[in-house]
């Protein structure tokens, strides 16, 4: 049978197996969960958004030149895939952390380098996804004081495309806002504790 006790990791409750070695409990459980399953959906959207940017090219004949726009005319969506690279890069690493942790009983200063590093995460997607969008925004509305006309009448598919990498980005962002939350309510003491 199963006991449980009260364990010094900020009061979860751990059960002891038959073996006398100890296993998470349902809320350390769902914790990990929660984790892998975020930095997955992470891993995913970034994974996606990543070759729909590569990829979105629509050539344009104007005037009798043949122009063809490509993210890499861009600094600011060049930076939005180089973030969106990193961060599916340390997300993968970050889910081999996550899994280590869930299979031992992990100091809270283990817990303090995991949202230290989905802090730096979130704020590198963050300011990846808003250069992306200013970027984006002005291809689409232009800025008429500055003489910037909008191009996305002319190239809707390159424009559609750089789009959806950028809501990617974005929906990658809020998994790294979710795994932050998540973070800082584990290590938050409880009154009740």
């Amino acid at each position: 049978m199963a006991t449980t006790e009260n364990t010094t990791e900020k009061g979860f409750l751990k059960a002891k197996s038959q073996q006398g070695m100890s296993t998470p409990s349902q809320p350390q459980r769902m914790f990990f969960m929660a984790q892998i399953t975020l930095r997955i959906l992470a891993i995913v959207f970034t994974v996606a958004a990543i070759p729909i940017m590569v990829t979105a090219k629509e050539p344009l004949s104007f005037i009798g030149l043949s122009i063809e726009p490509s993210y890499s005319q861009s600094s600011a969506m060049k930076f939005l895939l180089g973030a969106d690279a990193i961060v599916c890069a340390f997300s993968v690493l970050s889910l081999l952390f996550v899994w280590t942790l869930s299979r031992s009983a992990s100091p809270t200063t283990n817990y303090f380098f995991l949202i230290l590093h989905d802090m730096v995460m979130m704020v590198l997607m963050i300011s990846g996804c808003s250069a992306g969008t200013a970027v984006g925004y002005l291809s689409k509305y232009g800025q008429r004081e500055s003489f910037w006309n909008p191009f996305c009448n002319y190239v809707t598919k390159f424009c559609h495309q750089m789009l959806i990498s950028t809501v990617l980005s974005y929906l990658a962002f809020f998994c790294y806002l979710a795994l932050n939350i998540l973070t800082a309510y584990k290590l938050t003491p409880r009154a009740t504790e």
